[in-house]
């Protein structure tokens, strides 16, 4: 059956995923500050600065008013990007109601609390944050939108919202499973960004091969160490929204996070790179975010620190590599505290 659903914010995921459940038949309302682009995506049904090149359905309509989007929506779909998240929400209270879906789609922190976006959407909305679901894994929106083969996964602690979600999206090319680890793929999904972005300066180090394999098998180590610190099923990490979006993100041209590191393995300074890609690199605030996290927890997270003192305290991309390659020798089967689901969330 056929049901409104409203989409915050118009980036190229948002608008994405507003076309899978346009396609689904549902009445999709995306909602958008820029009146300019509103006007381009009902008149012309195109959003050309973050898709360009791809006609949307015309199923989903544009609007600047965020009264009008909520207003008898069954489901919202949060995609705002990470530093933005807390103040759309705010945004939209006044229109949230009790019975309303809530899904978030975005992979990030708030890099001053060091929170995850579920919690802040819990903290403005007034919303349990176990009944948020979170849509995370592999999925390009440039692949997504010209309907190619995508499989995601959505997690909450509520079974029925995971549920409710995964029958809204899921379709022929977007294949959706439900996890009940909200935690796990939230930080999966948010971590990874860190990985890609080293991989990128190491393809445009011109490293090769072997040392991408290495740094994408280690930087899922440390993210797996962090996320079981911070209380995730380690097993997510080896799924969907932790492997599999690792990979899809430190290895495609259609990755902004690989393409911005890549340009500063280059040797371009930070804000050219910023200015040339014109569109949010989560992984560099992630990557503030996670180093500060590290320290919090005194979990060992070196491809991070590293990353973090190229990005913010201007150290050599090349002496970090050699600051990697030089550490003590280790034991590569680490100790993690393995445990059944039942047992972990007991």
């Amino acid at each position: 059956m056929a049901d409104k659903v409203a989409v915050l914010v118009a980036g190229s995921w948002g608008t994405a995923l507003a076309s899978v459940l346009a396609n689904n038949g549902h009445e999709v309302m995306i909602w958008t500050r820029n009146e300019g682009q509103a006007e381009e995506i009902n008149t012309r049904h195109t959003n050309s600065r973050y898709l360009p090149d791809v006609e949307l359905s015309s199923r989903i309509a544009a609007v600047t008013d965020m009264s009008v989007a909520a207003e008898n929506a069954k489901a919202v779909i949060i995609v705002a990007p990470s530093a933005a998240m807390r103040q759309v929400c705010a945004d939209f209270k006044p229109y949230y109601r009790e019975d309303m879906l809530i899904v978030h789609a975005t992979k990030g922190f708030e890099t001053e609390s060091l929170k995850r976006m579920s919690t802040v959407i819990a903290e403005e909305l007034g919303y349990p944050e176990g009944r948020i679901v979170v849509l995370s894994g592999p999925s390009h929106a440039e692949e997504v939108v010209r309907k190619c083969p995508t499989t995601v996964v959505v997690a909450s602690q509520d079974e029925r919202g995971a549920q409710a979600a995964q029958d809204l999206f899921m379709n022929s090319y977007f294949r959706v499973y439900t996890n009940r680890d909200q935690v796990g793929v939230e930080l999966a999904g948010a971590l990874k960004n860190i990985i890609a972005l080293g991989a990128g300066m190491s393809d445009g180090l011109g490293f090769g091969d072997n040392a991408k394999a290495a740094l994408l098998t280690r930087g899922l180590a440390e993210i797996t160490r962090a996320g079981i610190d911070m209380g995730a099923n380690p097993l997510t990490f080896a799924g969907l929204a932790g492997i599999g979006d690792l990979v899809v993100t430190a290895t495609s041209k259609h990755s902004r996070n690989w393409r911005a590191g890549s340009l500063l393995g280059q040797g371009q300074p930070l804000d050219q790179v910023l200015s040339t890609m014109g569109m949010v690199v989560e992984g560099i605030r992630t990557t503030k975010a996670a180093y500060a996290i590290s320290s919090k927890l005194n979990v060992q997270m070196p491809i991070t620190e590293q990353l973090y003192k190229v990005l913010f305290e201007q150290k050599d991309v090349r002496s970090a590599v050699e600051a990697l390659m030089g550490r003590d020798p280790k034991t590569e089967m680490e100790v993690m505290p393995l445990k059944t689901w039942e047992q972990w969330h007991s």
